[in-house]
């Protein structure tokens, strides 16, 4: 009987995990866990036969204890929850879910940067509180309105996300500045090629889209805040580690910089105490730019994808070749 283990399903199917079932049910019998706690791993995962995780992590002493293993599956992009070297070692193919919801978090990066500059939540609520009703005149304004049409947008990393974002802000007439290591004539048209520093300082939004290495763990920091303009917008879909989360929460309170528009956090879920959650002028999503009804439906279809390979023994998205 082949099973296929499920550590941490939750995130992905919000308790419904009958999509998942069927799925894995066409290659032997699932095991699907909400969540797992880290003194549960070796028993869940040592007689399964395919092993799959969001971000739980599977050590080596896991991989090397689980005989059955015939691969890991990363329900997710990033997959350094798994130790890669352990699983090479034994020849384990590890499968993660590339590019799944690139549009997505282009679309997440956007709704935060208009709703900043467009006031809308602020509005909204304002409009529900009977303000609006309470004024002698059709329109109803408080604080500045801006428009992205010719404002500078700055991107740190120009992968497939980081690509997708440039070209949303090109169709809203902004021009673009990318940190990035591809040559001027690899990048799409319009789209222009500066230093860290130089994309901090000239744009007027900065969003991340990087992944996080050793190198570069809390890179957004007093300095680099510094040198944004104070009526600038930073945004982060990437990973939280990417950022001096007390740098960024001294720089909002003190009105240095305009706005924060978050979907990662270094912690997560944060603790209640942590002082980005009580800036007005940082808004926090709770890590959904992943999460679109569609980007889940690419997810299933490469995760059914790279068990079929697997099974084939022609493993895709295979990262620990």
């Amino acid at each position: 009987m082949t099973k296929l283990v499920v550590l941490d399903a939750y995130a992905l199917t919000q308790g419904d995990n009958r999509p998942l079932e069927t799925l894995l049910g066409r290659y032997g019998t699932p095991y699907i866990y909400d969540r797992t706690a880290p003194e549960e791993v070796l028993a869940r995962a040592k007689e399964a036969d395919f092993l799959f995780t969001n971000k739980t992590v599977i050590d080596a002493a896991t991989i090397e204890a689980a005989d059955h293993l015939k691969m890991i599956g990363v329900l997710a992009t990033g997959y350094n929850v798994v130790d890669i070297g352990a699983a090479r070692a034994k020849g384990i193919p590890v499968t993660n879910i590339p590019a799944y919801s690139t549009e997505s978090v282009g679309q997440l990066v956007f709704a935060h940067l208009l709703n900043i500059m467009a006031r809308t939540d602020q509005y909204a609520h304002e409009v529900r509180e009977g303000q609006w009703s309470a004024q002698p005149d059709f329109s109803y304004r408080q604080g500045p309105i801006v428009e992205l049409y010719g404002k500078t947008l700055g991107l740190v990393g120009c992968g497939h996300i980081g690509q997708a974002v440039a070209r949303i802000a090109l169709a809203f007439g902004m021009k673009v500045k990318v940190v990035t290591r591809k040559a001027p004539e690899e990048l799409p048209q319009g789209v222009e090629r500066a230093s860290l520093e130089e994309v901090f300082s000239d744009s007027d939004a900065v969003s991340l889209h990087c992944p996080l290495t050793t190198d570069n763990v809390r890179m957004v920091d007093t300095r680099l805040l510094g040198l944004m303009k104070r009526s600038a917008v930073f945004i982060n879909t990437a990973r939280g580690g990417l950022v001096d989360e007390a740098a960024l929460a001294d720089a909002l309170a003190g009105g240095r910089i305009r706005a924060a528009g978050l979907d990662v956090l270094a912690v997560e879920p944060p603790a209640a105490d942590c002082p980005l959650l009580r800036l007005e002028n940082c808004f926090i999503t709770p890590h959904i730019a992943w999460a679109t009804e569609e980007a889940i439906g690419r997810l299933m279809q490469i995760l059914d994808d790279n068990i079929r390979s697997v099974i084939k023994n022609t493993p895709i998205n295979n990262v620990a070749k």
